[in-house]
């Protein structure tokens, strides 16, 4: 059966109508799956910027965290091993104390950004600068301290060679103040022992009798050509024919260099003068002479000076 024109135009425009739908369609669904795919793109790119620039914070903040905790070693090291620094490192800790804290803080931050991340960089090239001071100072220190104990050490060594010196110069000088004491020494010469009897009318004449003798007068010069002008003891020791010592009215001892402990018969104070024989006498009076040898004995600075001996008989002269 055939359509009339009127059908077939109906048809047709139908047809028209359908094709412009789908192609309406077809178009919005193109249209839809290439926004989906451009929009998919943009998002994959996206998360890409956004993974690289987490990656790269994340390698920027390991990087200065190894920084950091070689900046902590270095403080550590530097604080245990130079006591020289304490002292230092004491006054600058609160300073040092907040850097670090601040830096930590921001290293610890999960997300922390990129302007925390730089900021935490400086802090850490502030910390380094300090750290670097400071072993500077070290440095410094260390070698001051090596001057020290170096000048110490010397001082130490010209304090025991100024000892051993004085040491030595203390020796020589007793010796020599000894040798000059020894040296000062009197000679005692022209030593006279006379036995005298004094009559009643007060003569006195020279008696060989033992029994006629009332005293012994003894005569003596002295001298030393060194010994200084001034005054001086001089001990004269009467021994009897039995060997002991006899007083004269005066008792007393005095100390020899070689015999010790001696009693004298008598003490004569000399008024002297370098280089000059100076004339000593005295007078010994017992009260009774025994018959044998009487023994004098003459001493100054310790030393027998001098001695002699006068002979006492039953009769007969000295000759």
């Amino acid at each position: 059966m055939s359509l009339n024109p009127s059908s077939a135009n109906a048809q047709q425009k139908r047809e028209k109508t359908k094709n412009a739908i789908i192609f309406v369609l077809a178009a919005g669904l193109i249209a839809s799956s290439g926004y989906l795919v451009l929009s998919e793109k943009r998002s994959a790119e996206t998360i890409q910027v956004k993974e690289v620039k987490i990656a790269s914070l994340v390698g920027e903040k390991s990087e200065l965290q190894g920084n950091f905790d070689a900046s902590l070693a270095r403080l550590d090291s530097m604080s245990a091993a130079n006591g020289l620094l304490q002292k230092e490192i004491s006054s600058k800790n609160d300073e040092i104390s907040k850097v670090k804290t601040e830096i930590r803080t921001i290293l610890n931050k999960k997300d922390a950004s990129q302007k925390e991340l730089a900021r935490a960089r400086t802090l850490i090239s502030d910390l380094n600068g300090k750290i670097t001071t400071l072993e500077g100072e070290v440095i410094r220190l260390a070698k001051a301290n090596e001057e020290l104990t170096t000048e110490k050490n010397n001082l130490i060594t010209d304090k025991e060679n100024l000892s051993q010196n004085l040491t030595a110069t203390v020796k020589v000088k007793e010796e020599l103040e000894q040798k000059v004491d020894v040296a000062s020494t009197l000679n005692a010469s022209n030593i006279n022992i006379t036995p005298v009897n004094v009559k009643k009318s007060g003569k006195e004449i020279v008696s060989a009798k033992a029994s006629k003798v009332d005293k012994l007068l003894v005569s003596f010069s002295v001298d030393n050509r060194i010994i200084q002008n001034g005054s001086t003891d001089v001990y004269v020791l009467v021994l009897g024919p039995d060997g002991k010592p006899l007083t004269n009215g005066e008792t007393g001892t005095f100390l020899t260099r070689e015999e010790g402990e001696k009693q004298f018969t008598a003490k004569l104070p000399i008024e002297l003068e370098t280089a000059k024989k100076q004339n000593v006498e005295f007078s010994f009076a017992p009260g009774n002479f025994q018959q044998g040898n009487y023994r004098i004995q003459i001493y100054q600075n310790g030393f027998l000076i001098g001695e002699g001996v006068r002979p006492l008989r039953k009769g007969g002269l000295f000759s």
